[in-house]
């Protein structure tokens, strides 16, 4: 399914806010039959649009409330080295988002720890030790008013 016409975007707005509605429900209020509704959902699945289903977690009540986004400069801007940075930031579990970005830095990542103390370790005896770090800006997260990730 390449194009996604309006029932399939009812479908899918209806799954991101609800990813464990039934399907009787989800049917009923994007206006198909379930069968119809079941087929698409699956038609959607398929072909990669919806790429999963995952829980929500509370991050305080899992010890990850200290969240940080972080800018990561390169001293080296090669493939070798964006590869080596992206393959550390898969192994540490405090990282919880990588993004290859254009402008000052080069990476921004989501970091997600139990508290300042647990960051500052991280910022110092992992990411510091990553093969090209040039510079780490931190950028501490005082309030969310709007987060719609998955």
């Amino acid at each position: 399914m390449s194009e996604v016409d309006q029932i399939s975007a009812r479908i899918l707005r209806t799954l991101e806010q609800d990813g464990r509605i039934s399907n009787l429900d989800l049917a009923e209020r994007v206006g198909l039959s379930p069968s119809a509704c079941l087929r698409r959902v699956n038609a959607l699945e398929r072909s990669g649009v919806i790429k999963g289903y995952r829980a929500r977690l509370d991050p305080e009540q899992v010890g990850r409330g200290y969240v940080v986004y972080v800018a990561v400069g390169l001293s080296v801007h090669s493939k070798e080295a964006q590869e080596g940075f992206e393959r550390a930031m898969g192994r540490f579990e405090e990282v919880r988002e990588c993004h290859n970005i254009a402008g000052a830095f080069e990476y921004l990542l989501r970091v997600e720890t139990g508290d300042l103390r647990a960051y500052k370790a991280f910022h110092t005896d992992r990411l510091g030790t990553v093969a090209h770090v040039r510079s780490i800006t931190s950028y501490m997260v005082m309030g969310t008013t709007k987060d719609e990730r998955g």
